[in-house]
């Protein structure tokens, strides 16, 4: 499913709630949708992280390291 089609489903499931409610089943479907959306973005911010370079004066470039998870 493209990521636009993800949104369009989200935001439409979000009108349809305000307006009379979900059933069971788009309660599953649009938690499902988010979780899809989250990681995404958490992906791309990932993938950005990972190609970023702090410029120090002298002009030498450092990779950025990961934190170590705790």
């Amino acid at each position: 499913m493209d990521m636009n089609e993800v949104i369009k489903r989200i935001n439409e499931l979000a009108r349809k709630s305000k307006k009379e409610g979900l059933t069971e089943d788009e309660l599953v479907e649009r938690d499902k949708l988010r979780r899809i959306y989250i990681d995404s973005v958490k992906a791309s911010l990932t993938g950005q992280l990972d190609n970023t370079y702090l410029v120090n004066p002298d002009g030498s470039k450092e990779k950025l390291e990961r934190k170590p998870k705790t």
